[in-house]
């Protein structure tokens, strides 16, 4: 009887070390709700946050020094904000980017803003990941990009003059794991929101478009000449994008299968995640693999350089004249629109930047 009793009592003290849930988070953090700006209150549902992830004072001050701190990479070179750059909305000024030894990848950087509304819960331009916290687990064991391992990092930061007490003020006393690291590193990029572009304070009657703008809204909501908005949203959805997957007619034929790698569905080979039209002032160069170095470019695909193939969007529905064909003004004031929607604020908040 003695050794069944502490048989429980083992049981009860492993169960009660190892439980990683909301309410124990939240006896030793203070709650921090998202700073949500007013055009997505007015338009959009609530932000998706994992019960088992609430966000905290704590939380996001860790995730904070964590994404910036070169420890993560292998050889302590590189952080997560070496290739999501705050001066770039998060991303990269390069097609690709290289990693600690290196190597390039094949893929353009997204940038990372208003990742709480994806309600499609699909991350990565091939969607690959299904959350926040699980988007952050791979690049830190990539080989072609932090080339470390997990093991690695938890022993480094385990043995850290800070970072213990930083993790048991978000988390409780706790060993220091892999999935508490990603698990506040989600919460700092939760609070990346950027909703203060020229555009949005126009919605709030703060500003004024001018006659070039006006003229880009319409030909990107007029499905007889730019038809953008199936993809990339409208005033009424604030995140310009839709969050899902398209061959919007790159290519023919693919070496990137995208989507279909994930799926294994041919029918989803060549499709890539829309990203979010925000912020191309500074998110240049453009799509999966950054072969657009300009806006202008981006424009003219459209207009006159889609590539039909098997799978190609039926979104794309001048496949078989090239594109759109738009009229040199319309270009012009298209792009003027879409450089609206840039927010300088969102590169210079002081809580976003190192």
């Amino acid at each position: 009887m003695k050794r069944l009793s502490v048989l429980v009592l083992l049981v009860c003290l492993a169960w009660s070390c190892s439980k990683d849930d909301a309410a124990a988070y939240e006896a030793v953090s203070t709650p921090l709700p998202l700073k949500i700006p007013p055009v997505f209150k007015e338009n959009l549902l609530s932000p998706i946050i994992p019960n088992s992830n609430p966000q905290t004072i704590e939380g996001v001050a860790l995730g904070k020094k964590l994404f910036f701190d070169r420890i993560l990479s292998g050889d302590e070179t590189q952080s997560c904000a070496t290739c999501h750059s705050p001066q770039h909305a998060f991303s990269d000024s390069t097609p690709t980017s290289a990693g600690i030894d290196g190597d390039f990848g094949t893929r353009n950087v997204m940038p990372l803003f208003n990742l709480a509304w994806n309600y499609g819960e699909r991350f990565n331009w091939d969607g690959s990941e299904l959350s926040i916290e699980r988007q952050a687990l791979t690049p830190v064991q990539n080989p072609i990009e932090m080339h470390s391992n997990w093991d690695d990092v938890v022993s480094k930061l385990s043995n850290h003059s800070e970072y213990p007490t930083l993790f048991e003020n978000a988390f409780g006393a706790f060993p220091i794991t892999k999935t508490l690291t990603t698990k506040a590193l989600a919460q700092f990029e939760r609070t990346l929101i950027s909703g203060n572009s020229k555009f949005d304070k126009y919605l709030l009657g703060d500003a004024t478009l001018t006659p070039q703008e006006q003229n880009g809204l319409h030909v990107f909501m007029d499905e007889a000449r730019g038809d953008c908005f199936h993809c990339h949203g409208s005033p009424n959805n604030p995140l310009w994008t839709d969050n899902m997957f398209h061959n919007n007619g790159l290519d023919s034929s693919f070496a990137d299968l995208g989507l279909g790698a994930t799926t294994g569905n041919p029918s989803d080979n060549g499709k890539f995640k829309s990203p979010s039209i925000r912020n191309l002032a500074y998110t240049a160069p453009y799509m999966h693999d950054g072969r657009f170095e300009t806006i202008d470019e981006v424009i003219n695909h459209y207009s006159q350089g889609l590539q039909n193939s098997s799978s190609i969007d039926p979104l794309m529905k001048k496949i078989n004249q090239g594109g759109v064909q738009l009229i040199p003004q319309d270009k012009t004031d298209l792009k003027a629109f879409l450089l609206s929607l840039s927010d300088p604020s969102f590169l210079n908040n002081p809580e976003f930047i190192n």
